[in-house]
């Protein structure tokens, strides 16, 4: 099902169900009140973004240190994947939910809710912003302890009122503060309105980092060198591109004559360094068409070159990545490799990478025009926020990194 058609399910269907929901809920809890428990089977909601199962794990660990119980997880099948990168929660605690039409969307979720109270989830957290899918699996899932974002007096953020604890989303604060905000809500010991009532620092929302084995570094070698004959890993340091943007949001795409632009300043002035254009198998043709653009032995096409859950080792060995903002930005960030990010429609305050990073922002007047309030979903064909960038202010940017032959 495509992004779109899913937004306007999400809303025509997803009010009226979250409405009538929240009055049978409230009919039901007069007559027979839940018994409140102690978070210790907690239940996390996190459907549509690959990029946040990593920006989510300072909540996630936090909340494994402090309960005495088992940390589950549903999302979309898709993005499964994406948790496997740290291995904060178990396989077996991992729900996956099929996206790929309605009827498979009803048949997960039935699954799902008869799930949860085989685990006996007594503890659900909504880490989306105003999904009504969402709050009504947090609503129904059997959890007495139930977290979300809010809408409180915003107009047009109506997902019902299914939430114990009600979190006032924060959004000029990074989004890995508002889950800890989350986090904090639930094992609050008193009520607050709005939770959460404290400073969130900094230090709070570092991210774990992978171990990486040198076996593990060596195989990807050793892949790199039958992509590229001649290959010496003493003396041809490897940047990574990643020309790719989700559908989820288009207006995330830099012109890939821009990238061919700054691969050819790159590979100019630094004569060793090889560039690998990273991506899924699906992506391969896009890969395709900007290799041959750059027209260069040293840059060549690596979507599909290694699996997913093998990314940490190849940016374990790589100087440094140039991407859009995506998903690879975040999934890097569990590795000490930097990452040169472009933004455009969305901000790095809100959404930047947690690991080592640089962000190419211009920061127009209109910018950033996706939020949680409209489902970053934006009206915009003409991503000027993205054009006014150009390919020498992003050679410039990353030109101090390319000083090195090595790591």
């Amino acid at each position: 099902m495509n992004v779109d058609t899913m937004r306007k399910v999400d809303y025509y269907a997803g009010v009226p169900l979250t409405f009538l929901t929240t009055i049978f809920q409230k009919l039901t809890h007069t007559v027979l009140p839940p018994k409140r428990k102690r978070a210790k089977n907690v239940l996390l909601i996190e459907l549509s973004e690959m990029g946040s199962a990593i920006i989510v794990d300072p909540a996630m660990r936090k909340l494994k240190e402090s309960i005495d119980g088992e940390l589950y997880f549903v999302i979309f099948k898709k993005n499964k994947v994406s948790l496997e990168l740290l291995g904060t929660v178990k396989e077996e605690n991992i729900f996956t939910i099929d996206e790929d039409g309605l009827f498979a969307i009803a048949f997960s979720t039935l699954r799902f809710f008869k799930w949860c109270r085989e685990k006996e989830i007594d503890s659900a957290i909504d880490l989306e912003l105003f999904s009504r899918f969402s709050a009504l699996l947090t609503g129904l899932c059997g959890a007495v302890n139930r977290v979300g974002f809010h809408s409180f007096h915003n107009e047009g953020l109506y997902r019902g009122d299914l939430l114990t604890h009600k979190v006032s989303y924060n959004p000029h604060q990074h989004i890995a503060k508002s889950f800890i905000a989350l986090i904090d809500a639930l094992l609050s010991q008193k009520q607050e309105l709005p939770f959460t009532k404290r400073i969130i620092k900094d230090d709070e929302i570092k991210i774990a980092k992978v171990d990486v084995k040198d076996e593990q570094k060596e195989n990807i070698l050793d892949i790199v060198s039958k992509y590229y004959e001649g290959f010496n890993k003493e003396k041809n340091p490897i940047v990574l591109v990643n020309s790719n943007a989700s559908d989820l949001l288009p207006q995330r795409r830099w012109d890939r004559e821009n990238y061919a632009e700054v691969i050819r300043k790159i590979l100019a002035y630094n004569k060793d360094v090889i560039i690998l254009l990273t991506g899924a198998p699906a992506e391969f043709e896009g890969a395709e068409i900007l290799t041959k653009s750059v027209n260069d032995k040293r840059c060549i096409n690596f979507a599909g070159g290694v699996k997913f859950l093998q990314l940490p080792h190849l940016y374990s060995v790589s100087s440094f990545m140039l991407t859009n903002d995506s998903g690879p930005a975040h999934f890097a960030s569990i590795t000490d490799m930097h990452t040169f990010v472009i933004f455009g429609p969305e901000t790095p305050a809100l959404y930047g990478s947690l690991g080592s990073t640089t962000p190419i922002f211009a920061g127009m007047a209109c910018s950033p025009c996706v939020s949680a309030s409209n489902h970053r979903k934006t009206p915009c064909s003409d991503n000027q926020c993205i054009q006014i960038i150009t390919p020498d202010w992003v050679f410039n940017t990353i030109k101090p990194y390319l000083n090195y032959n090595t790591k």
